[in-house]
């Protein structure tokens, strides 16, 4: 009898529990009650379940490659917050190097441009550069157009999406677009402090106030970026990448690059535009003491006379236990943005 009543209760849990995978549903873009106001025009392109499904599978899609062999989701890996994690710069077709590390997708309906250099300003123009890059997708819209037209899918998805079957460039681009606003990372242990919900334990709350001190001006909460470009010192690569004076030819933007946000930094490894530090503590240890000047540093890198950020290995720690707080395995283990 024990042995029936035991059956049932495992079997009862089981039927919870695919309940509770069921029911992790659409609800469409809300914004984050801590989060300022969105700057992206959902006027244009409003977010539906069709749009946003539409833009799933186009995501993580290998068709919209010259060769069927890259989608956006090869670079973007939702495990690693959508970068392309332990590559120092993104990988692409026929397994060809870019020269930048693939930055994360989370939270860009705040973002007023993309890129490292700002180059695009414009979520709904975004995609156009990897799939037509040689290097990343290696291929033409006109290309990816035909590609879709063709299928037996994608006129009835493009149908519900958009009320008809046309598939064009700008439904292409909006329904992407639909799919990576959803991107939305606010389940980490500061967002539940910041509502109220939990409290940093002593070396969070030490590190909080190191960051506050000294990384606030750039990595401006609760988005963890300002969004603006901005030179950090570092040594110019070996293809002298000046960043968003490639964009701007202004002489004051060389060597500057878009402020990244500091969220989810556990999955995003490694750091920088290039890639090239592998750890928290390596970036830490080049604030403190490998910073470069240069006519273009960053003001915040200047104080007192001192070039960089002095922190003792006691306060790097605690910077590093502060930081910890910024991950948000929610996001990570949303099976509502993995490929279906």
């Amino acid at each position: 009898m024990k042995l029936k009543i035991l059956i049932i209760i495992f079997f009862l849990a089981g039927i919870v529990a695919c309940k509770k995978e069921i029911t992790q549903v659409f609800a469409g873009f809300t914004k984050p009650d801590i989060f300022p106001t969105p700057v992206y025009h959902f006027e244009t392109n409003p977010i539906t379940e069709a749009g946003f499904v539409l833009g799933r599978k186009l995501f993580y899609d290998a068709s919209l490659s010259a060769n069927n062999t890259i989608s956006c989701g090869f670079c973007h890996i939702q495990t690693s917050a959508f970068t392309q994690h332990g590559h120092s710069v993104s990988h692409g077709i026929f397994d060809s190097l870019g020269v930048r590390n693939t930055p994360p997708i989370m939270n860009l309906a705040w973002s007023p441009s993309f890129m490292w250099d700002g180059g695009i300003p414009n979520l709904d123009l975004q995609p156009i550069a990897p799939i037509t890059n040689h290097i990343e997708m290696g291929n033409t819209m006109d290309n990816v157009l035909t590609t879709l037209r063709q299928s037996k899918e994608y006129p009835s998805l493009f149908q519900k999406a958009f009320g008809s079957s046309e598939i064009n460039t700008a439904r292409l681009l909006k329904a992407l677009s639909q799919f990576m606003l959803m991107c939305v990372s606010d389940q980490s242990k500061y967002d539940s402090v910041m509502r109220g919900q939990a409290v940093f334990n002593t070396n969070e709350n030490a590190g909080y106030a190191l960051f506050k001190a000294n990384c606030a001006v750039c990595h401006k909460e609760p988005l963890f970026t300002d969004y603006t470009f901005r030179n950090n010192g570092l040594t110019p690569n070996f293809i002298n990448d000046m960043g968003r004076y490639d964009i701007t030819l202004q002489e004051t933007d060389k060597y500057k690059f878009k402020v990244p946000t500091l969220r989810n930094l556990q999955y995003t490894a490694p750091y920088m535009h290039d890639g090239r530090f592998l750890t928290l503590d390596a970036v830490l240890d080049f604030y403190d003491h490998e910073v470069q000047n240069n006519p273009n540093l960053d003001t915040a890198l200047r104080k007192n006379g001192h070039i960089g950020i002095s922190l003792s290995s006691s306060e790097k720690q605690q910077l590093v236990a502060f930081l910890q707080t910024l991950n948000d395995k929610v996001f990570i283990e949303n099976k509502l943005l993995s490929e279906q």
